[in-house]
């Protein structure tokens, strides 16, 4: 069943050709995903195919199914001025979260007892307990903790966090999502990435977050030059597919070459008196010229730039605490960098990652302790609120402006031209103005202005947000080739893992545990940990259905009706497991393929049985 179709649709601005009669199609329970450079379009498209946007072109339309209820998350969400946050996150045309908000709502009326008891009432004649559970479930892996906040007040980031809420407690059949993991730390990503793996759910999504790629989606769609290639399966094999392609391209690209220099032999020999003829071979002459000029392989692109050397003293922080009231942020952190160190820092929003780095850069003073800096460090700090660039210029004066020259390896020289073209900016786009850049194109230029500062020291707070996988790719290869010190601050797990083998983790309360390894090492770790703790209470058979009986005062209705929710999913999960296990006593009569496909479901219904345990354990122990 077709959930949603776009047939010939178009979007034009002026010269500018986003895509031009493309055809999209998503399959009730397919999970897609639109992956292009930064201002190719994506989100444009997005908006289209949520009927945001009206389609343009000759036999455009876009089809819905009836039964297909979908929800559109934008990279910017907006609500109503005076909105609060329980206005917005119970927005809905569902009955049963309508009846658990106004269940919520006649909780804070003490002094309307025969609203509370309505209330209860219709909540028990629509079993919506289980509902208003999952709602507060949602609410607090997303750290939403003050409904009765207006929107208004609230930063970008918790405005994202809200309208991700409205769209995961009304559970949409069709979803679509623009960047949804940007403003969320890694375990709320996590978790969203397991609620996505819902094979209920219907998603088209826009993101850079390629274990999302790999790990939820199964079906990838590109838009390049206008055009959209169709993958089958996930980010792996996208690249193996895409590489296909381009090496089929590049066949013909050869063969494009040989006939554009004929050609051009011919051009210069042709007499001035033209005929049609003449005229038809010099039309198709500026075609291939402009198809050959045009092609430009992804992986050409580097960056060389040469870094200031460092001394032997970098950067130093001797047993430095910062806290705000009552609320400590860093206790007793030292650590001394050594050459060459790219280091990771990972933690919740509002562990204070950036109050470390606004120490360590001594823009910030430290309750206790010092930070030294050595006499030849040269930092470049990338920051969300340093993105401040001149609107009414254009692209290459915001370069010119800082240097004209870049020093290379090797006593080399760039112009600020050239490694703007490195980084992806053509001659064309270098005379854009920066205000009609996309949010993604900014990003980048921003980093650019960093970078050409010939830092020794790079700080990037979250340098991953709203960049494309290209330009991820591009800035990956240079970090590593990087010859000075790097810290990263991310929430994009695949990022930290190809440049981080070194992690500052914030576990809460101001302590900082440094860790020598990938963060996907540190996260297995901590689920053994957790399995191991399990493995150390009775077992689920005597655990789960039988827990000491507690007293009226020590659990409420809500947590009884939670527990009784997980232990149902995982006496699902359970019966899926021995579905499983037992496809597998019978292995003759599976293919490879089949094979595979099944010890990857249970994988991930072993790790889901794990999750809902440590769940189940934490309401018990509420």
């Amino acid at each position: 069943m077709v959930y949603l179709e776009l047939e010939r649709v178009s979007k034009i601005y002026g010269e500018k050709v986003l895509f031009d009669q493309v055809d999209l199609q998503v399959a009730q329970h397919t999970k897609v995903a639109l992956v292009a450079k930064n201002g190719t379009g994506k989100s444009t498209l997005l908006r289209v195919a949520a009927g945001i946007d009206q389609p343009e072109g000759p036999g455009s339309s876009v089809y819905v199914h009836k039964e297909a209820r979908m929800a559109y998350l934008p990279q910017e969400p907006e609500f109503g001025e005076r909105a609060t946050v329980m206005d917005a996150v119970y927005d809905s045309d569902n009955d049963l979260v309508r009846a658990v908000r106004d269940y919520e709502e006649a909780l804070s009326r003490t002094d309307k007892p025969k609203l509370l008891q309505d209330a209860l009432m219709r909540m028990d004649r629509l079993q919506a307990w289980d509902i208003e559970a999952r709602i507060k479930e949602v609410l607090s892996k997303l750290n939403i903790e003050d409904v009765n906040q207006q929107v208004s007040t609230l930063s970008g980031g918790q405005r994202k966090r809200v309208a991700l809420a409205k769209l995961i407690i009304d559970e949409p059949d069709l979803i679509i999502m623009d960047e949804p993991t940007n403003h969320l730390d890694l375990d709320m990503i996590e978790w969203l990435e397991e609620w996505l793996q819902s094979p209920n759910l219907t998603l088209l999504m826009v993101t850079h977050d390629r274990y999302f790629l790999e790990r939820v989606c199964n079906r990838i769609i590109e838009l390049e030059g206008g055009n959209i290639y169709h993958y089958t399966g996930n980010y792996s094999d996208f690249l193996d597919k895409k590489a296909t392609r381009e090496e089929t391209e590049s066949a013909e690209l050869d063969k494009d070459r040989k006939r554009m220099k004929k050609e051009l032999e011919w051009v210069r020999r042709m007499p001035s008196g033209r005929g049609t003829k003449a005229k038809s071979r010099l039309s198709a002459f500026s075609d291939l010229k402009q198809k050959v000029g045009s092609f430009r392989r992804e992986d050409e692109l580097t960056l060389e730039i040469k870094g200031q050397r460092l001394g032997s003293k970098i950067l130093e922080a001797h047993n430095i605490s910062k806290s705000y009231g009552d609320k400590e942020l860093v206790r007793g952190f030292s650590y001394k960098f050594q050459k060459g160190e790219r280091v990771g820092i990972v933690g919740r929003n509002g562990a204070g990652k950036s109050t470390l780095l606004h120490m360590l850069t001594k823009e910030l003073e430290p309750d206790t302790g010092k930070v030294v800096h050595g006499t030849n460090t040269v930092f470049g700090y990338y920051t969300q609120e340093g993105i401040n660039l001149k609107q009414d210029m254009r692209v290459i004066e915001v370069v010119r402006e800082i240097a004209e020259f870049i020093p290379l390896e090797k006593g080399l020289k760039l112009t600020a031209r050239g490694l703007l073209e490195r980084f992806m900016f053509n001659s064309k786009q270098q005379q854009v103005y920066v205000s009609q850049l996309s949010g993604g194109e900014r990003r980048r230029l921003y980093l650019l202005t960093i970078l050409m500062k010939n830092p020794n020291f790079l700080i990037l707070d979250e340098p991953t947000n709203d960049l494309d996988i290209v330009t991820l790719n591009v800035l990956e290869d240079f970090l590593l080739d990087f010859p000075g010190c790097v810290l990263i601050v991310s929430h994009d797990r695949f990022f930290l893992d190809k440049l981080a083998h070194h992690l500052f983790i914030f576990e809460g309360e101001g302590k900082i545990r440094d860790w020598n390894g990938l963060y996907t090492e540190y996260r297995d770790m901590m689920r053994e940990e957790q399995r191991t703790n399990y493995n150390d209470t009775p077992s689920r058979e005597s655990a789960l259905p039988a827990p000491p009986p507690p007293s009226e005062n020590q659990i409420s209705q809500e947590q009884r009706k939670a527990i009784r929710r997980v232990e149902g999913q995982i006496g699902k999960l359970e019966a899926r497991k021995a579905e499983i296990n037992q496809q597998f006593n019978n292995m003759a009569s599976l293919t490879p393929e089949r094979i595979a496909e099944l010890g990857k479901e249970l994988s991930e219904v072993n790790d889901a049985i794990e999750e809902k345990e440590m769940e189940w354990m934490e309401l018990v122990g509420e």
